[in-house]
């Protein structure tokens, strides 16, 4: 098998391509990471990728990647040089940590500061004011809940910075799977919240850093 894995796109975008593990083969997936582990000079990052399928992997590859199971994803090579800027990453609650974990581990593999703001959903809105100060520090914001999606709002509607709103499939009956998550952030009435699509915590955290390398340039132009 051919791997044509962009290794310019770091240069261009300012982050590496990533190898999305959901629906590849044993056979494909185990081909990607040989030439990848050859290629020391090129740290990556793995999403979606399932126990099964780390399990299935040669054992020199599996013993190389730093593999992280609530968030599905798997460093091989280390992680990229800190870079400035910070991230909120901040979640309705403990049932959306999966996602906001997937974001959370994208940072860290990219060098970006950030913290995760756990379980502060709008059903105990005190929870979200005690930390709603600390939280607006941060150049941005990213929100990751389901069900009806109210803390994205909420944020938006308490913070000056940058919101992401990351729609979960976390709930019940009509939540449909985040369709109803996704469809309350896009009808947000907080103004300028931005929203991913379903469950995608990686790309908010790749919209996250996109804001962030707009700001060291605005500031290098200064």
């Amino acid at each position: 098998m051919t791997v044509n894995y962009d290794y310019l796109r770091r240069e261009r975008l300012g982050m590496p391509e990533a190898v999305l593990c959901a629906g590849k083969d044993m056979v494909s997936l185990n081909s990607i990471v040989a030439e990848l582990a050859a290629r020391p000079d090129h740290p990556v990052l793995f999403t979606r990728m399932e126990a099964g399928q780390l399990g299935g992997l040669d054992p020199e590859h599996r013993a190389a990647l730093d593999y992280d199971a609530l968030s599905s994803t798997a460093v091989l090579h280390g992680h990229l040089p800190a870079r400035p800027g910070n991230v909120a990453v901040v979640t309705a609650g403990t049932s959306d940590l999966r996602v906001a974990m997937e974001a959370a581990r994208t940072l860290h593999f990219t060098g970006v500061s950030h913290k995760v703001y756990a379980d502060i959903g709008v059903a105990g809105l005190w929870r979200l004011t005690e930390r709603i100060e600390e939280i607006s520090q941060c150049d941005v914001i990213i929100v990751v809940a389901g069900m009806d999606a109210a803390l994205a709002s909420v944020i938006g509607g308490l913070v000056g910075k940058c919101v992401i709103g990351v729609p979960t499939s976390v709930g019940y009956g009509v939540a449909a799977d985040g369709t109803t998550a996704l469809n309350a952030m896009l009808a947000s009435c907080g103004q300028g919240v931005m929203v991913t699509n379903i469950d995608n915590g990686f790309g908010a955290a790749c919209a996250a850093i996109r804001v962030l390398n707009s700001l060291m340039i605005k500031e290098s132009s200064v």
